[in-house]
């Protein structure tokens, strides 16, 4: 049976050529830990890991390498920035498009006293920036926002909202789980003080490994997640001060740092705006192709303007889970069912607690999995309607 890989927001695959290379080359050359030895190796390690935070600069057009912390994945980011920063008493406004990975979080933190406003969005995932003042408050802190929905694909109107942050002296966090390394980002355009960013997603790289990058000023406002080891200020039992030591306690994923250096390379050589056209291109087919199909509804924006290439689908009176059990099974298609870790965007959504079909394409697939994936769904369809009639005949009769 082929396979056909359409699960990218979850995790993409395959990975950028000559990452396995990379963490293959660490683990058996290598191998040194960083920080830890005065011999060369070590050195070496060094060397790249500095290395991809000036990549990661590069992409996210951010100014200082010291400045890109790793973590092991952007929840991990995401945990550091708001329970660093966020005290009883504060208030944060998000979308309602929000991923529990924020949203778990934070509703720990309203549970210690942290106050909280979802502004809602429309059912394609929208929102409208002005929306977003009516929730401002003397004690709002912070307001974060996902830059594109897991769900849906809808992008969000992040320009507009730094805008607001920067008129009402407001900390902006972006979470770029499902755009870094797909859509271009400008951290100063967008008036952002912390971004979090995976590594295993668009930037191609390998589970375990993300991080975010924050501006000074903000810095000095969040305490440390995790404490620990840095191999600096040994002599001290106090968290060093200073940037990126302060968050980066432990042992690096030195092995995930080296893949994400390949990724990231084949990235810049490939262009961003190329991989997004791909997508999109890829988006559109198959949007064009399903869009006619009676018993689908595409959820969110039906054409390619506004969104990446997360499509999800809600089959009418048909069990979602049915389908994708059956596309994977008997035909090969790899997508993902359910809420996705997105219970606040299934109901803005009206998809909840039923949840969606999702297909997310990228640009390593190919017009021909597209047609094929397009021409599956149909067969699926006419089984299960066909039983289904039977089913009506035989109980009515």
């Amino acid at each position: 049976m082929r396979k056909v890989y359409l699960d990218n927001a979850a995790t993409s695959y395959p990975k950028a050529p000559g990452v396995s290379a990379a963490v293959c080359d660490y683990i058996d050359n290598i191998g040194s830990n960083v920080g830890r030895g005065t011999y060369q190796s070590s050195y070496s390690a060094g060397e790249i890991v500095y290395e991809t935070r000036e990549l990661l600069c590069e992409l996210l057009k951010f100014d200082n390498p010291l400045n890109v912390v790793f973590t092991m994945n952007i929840t991990q980011s995401l945990n550091t920035l708001l329970k660093g920063f966020l005290k009883s008493g504060d208030h944060v406004i998000l979308s309602s498009m929000e991923h529990n990975a924020v949203m778990r979080p934070i509703s720990n933190l309203h549970s210690l006293g942290v106050e909280y406003d979802r502004v809602l969005c429309n059912i394609r995932g929208e929102l409208n920036p002005t929306d977003i003042e009516k929730f401002i408050k003397p004690n709002t802190k912070l307001i974060l926002m996902t830059h594109a929905s897991n769900v849906c694909g809808t992008i969000l109107p992040i320009y507009e909202v730094g805008e607001i942050c920067k008129k009402h002296n407001l900390h902006f966090i972006l979470d770029s789980a499902q755009t870094a390394g797909v859509i271009d980002v400008d951290f100063n355009k967008l008036n952002l003080s912390a971004l979090a960013f995976t590594g295993h997603k668009g930037l191609l790289g390998p589970q375990g490994i993300g991080g975010f990058v924050i501006k000074n000023e903000l810095v000095n406002q969040i305490s440390p997640f995790i404490e620990g080891g840095t191999g600096s200020l040994s002599e001290s039992e106090l968290q060093p001060e200073y940037m990126p030591d302060k968050f980066e306690s432990g042992t690096l994923n030195l092995p995930g740092i080296y893949g994400l250096n390949a990724s990231l390379k084949y990235v810049k050589s490939t262009g961003i705006d190329t991989i997004h056209k791909i997508e999109m291109e890829l988006t559109n087919r198959f949007l064009e192709g399903i869009m006619n199909v009676d018993v689908i509804r595409n959820v969110g924006l039906n054409n390619t303007e506004g969104r990446t290439s997360v499509i999800s689908l809600d089959f009418k009176d048909i069990d979602n889970s049915e389908v994708a059990f059956i596309l994977d099974r008997e035909f090969g298609i790899m997508t993902r069912v359910g809420l996705h870790c997105s219970p606040s965007a299934h109901k803005t959504l009206n998809t909840f607690p039923k949840g969606t079909l999702r297909f997310s394409f990228g640009h390593f697939n190919t017009p021909e999995e597209v047609d094929y994936t397009i021409d599956s769904i149909v067969k699926v369809l006419n089984r299960i309607t066909c039983h289904l009639t039977r089913a009506w005949h035989y109980y009515s009769n």
